[in-house]
C-alpha cells in the first residue's frame, strides 16, 4: 500500500533535494508530526494529475470497492468535487437544479461558472425540525417546468443522515436527458453493510462525490470523485480538477485515503458489524429513559423488501436514514439543542457535531469505541433523569 511504500522510502536513505521544505528532519517539525512520509512526486510515487502506477492503484481499489466506473482522489475535500463535477456539466448562463438545503460548494459552483439555480424547496418534519428527503415528483415537477435544466445536484444524505430515493430521482432526472450529481459527502460509508442504505454509486447517479474523512478513518480533506455513468464527460471533470485541486498534493492526504481504502477491503464485514451492535446498544440505553429525548431513527420504520419504500408514520416522507448519525430531539424537553450540547461539553465532556434550535447532530464511525457510545447514551440519560 502507498504508507507503506512511503515508510520504505524514508529508511532508504535517499537525501531529499526536494520539496518540501522540511527536508523530513523532525528536529525542525513538532513530535508525531508525519514529515518522513511527507514528499512531491518523486521517482516512483506517480502523479495524481496523470496516475498511472501506486496513485492508479489506489482509484482503481476505490472504484471497485463503491461499484463506480472510475474513481478519483480528491486532496481538497468533496467541495473541489463538487465545484468540477457541476463545472464540466454546465456552461455559462444555463440554469441548474438543486435543493434548499445544498452545500455552499454547489452555490460556489454557481457563482464561479456563471451558472443560474432553481431551487426545490425541501420540507421541515414538524415534530423534529429536520429536512426530509428530497422528493422524486419534485424533482419532475421542477424538470416540467424548466425542460431546459439538464443537470441536477442534490444532498444525499444530509447531515443529519436522511437519504433520498436516488434510484428513482435518477430515473426522472435521465428521462428528462438530464445528469444527477449527488453531493454524498456525509456517504462514504453506506453500502458497506445491510444495516446501512445503499450507496448512490450503485444506484444510477452519474457522478457522486463523497468525504471519506466524514465517517471513515481518513484524514480531513480526503475525499473521492465517482464516476457512475457514461453520460459524464470524464476528461472535463479531470481538467477541471487539474486546475482546482493543488498542484501539489499532499501524499499524507492520499496514504491516509489509500490506508482507508484497504481497511475497508479487509475488515470492513468485521468493523462495521461490530458498528452496528454498537449503534444498537447505544439506542437501546438511551429509549430506557423517560423518553424526552428522542433519536430520529426511531421515528422511521425500514422497508423489509427491496422496492418498498422507508418512511415515516406521518408525512412529509422520508425514504431512509442513516443509523450512524445520531440525531437527539429536545423538543420534549425544557432544552433546546444549544443548551443540550452546552450541558454535554461542560458536563460530561462531550463535543457535538452540530447544534440547532430543536436537535443536536452527534457523527459516529466503525472508529468509535464501544465506551464513547455508552458514555453518550448515559449522559442523555443523567440529563432526562433531571427533568
Amino acid at each position: 500500500m502507498l504508507y507503506d511504500k512511503l515508510k520504505e522510502h524514508a529508511k532508504s536513505g535517499v537525501y531529499p533535494m526536494h520539496m518540501p521544505g522540511h527536508k523530513q528532519n523532525q528536529s525542525f517539525m513538532p513530535q508525531g508530526f508525519p514529515c518522513d512520509i511527507d514528499i512531491t512526486e518523486i521517482h516512483g510515487f506517480d502523479d495524481l494529475h496523470k496516475p498511472q502506477g501506486v496513485l492508479l492503484e489506489t482509484q482503481l481499489l476505490a472504484a471497485k470497492l463503491y461499484g463506480s466506473l472510475e474513481a478519483l482522489m480528491l486532496v481538497n475535500g468533496t467541495t473541489v468535487g463538487i465545484l468540477a463535477a457541476i463545472g464540466a456539466h454546465a456552461k455559462r448562463g444555463d440554469k441548474i437544479l438543486a435543493v434548499n438545503n445544498c452545500h455552499w460548494s454547489t452555490t460556489t459552483a454557481a457563482d464561479l461558472f456563471g451558472l443560474e439555480i432553481e431551487y426545490i424547496a425541501v420540507e421541515k418534519d414538524t415534530e423534529s425540525g429536520v429536512p426530509c428527503s428530497v422528493m422524486p415528483d419534485s424533482i419532475a415537477l421542477a424538470l416540467e417546468n424548466n425542460p431546459e435544466i439538464k443537470l441536477v445536484i442534490i444532498t444525499s444524505p444530509t447531515y443529519e443522515g436522511v437519504v433520498s430515493d436516488i434510484a428513482s430521482i435518477a430515473n426522472v432526472v435521465h428521462n428528462a436527458g438530464g445528469i444527477l450529481i449527488v453531493d454524498a459527502a456525509h456517504g462514504a460509508h453506506l453500502g458497506f453493510s445491510d444495516g446501512f442504505p445503499e450507496n448512490a454509486t450503485k444506484l444510477g447517479a452519474d457522478i457522486v462525490v463523497m468525504s471519506l474523512h466524514k465517517t471513515l478513518p481518513a484524514l480531513t480533506q480526503c475525499s473521492l470523485l465517482h464516476i457512475c455513468s457514461e453520460r459524464v464527460d470524464t476528461s472535463e471533470v479531470k481538467r477541471l480538477l487539474s486546475i482546482l485541486q493543488t498542484s501539489s498534493p499532499s501524499y499524507v492526504l492520499m496514504a491516509s485515503i489509500d490506508y482507508c481504502l484497504r481497511l475497508l477491503e479487509s475488515d470492513g464485514d468485521r468493523l462495521f458489524s461490530e458498528y452496528e451492535k454498537s449503534l444498537s446498544a447505544f439506542r437501546s440505553h438511551v429509549g430506557k429513559t423517560g423518553g424526552r429525548f428522542i433519536c430520529l431513527e426511531s421515528k422511521i420504520s425500514r422497508p423489509q423488501s427491496e422496492g418498498v419504500k422507508r418512511h415515516m408514520n406521518r408525512p412529509p416522507v422520508f425514504f431512509d436514514y442513516d443509523p450512524g448519525k445520531i440525531v437527539v430531539i429536545t423538543k420534549n424537553t425544557s432544552l433546546s439543542g444549544q443548551q443540550l450540547a452546552e450541558i454535554l461539553r461542560s458536563e460530561y465532556k462531550i463535543e457535538i457535531e452540530r447544534v440547532y434550535n430543536d436537535y443536536i447532530i452527534a457523527m459516529t464511525s466503525i472508529c468509535d469505541k464501544p465506551e464513547g457510545f455508552d458514555r453518550l447514551a448515559s449522559a442523555l440519560c443523567a440529563i432526562d433523569d433531571t427533568f
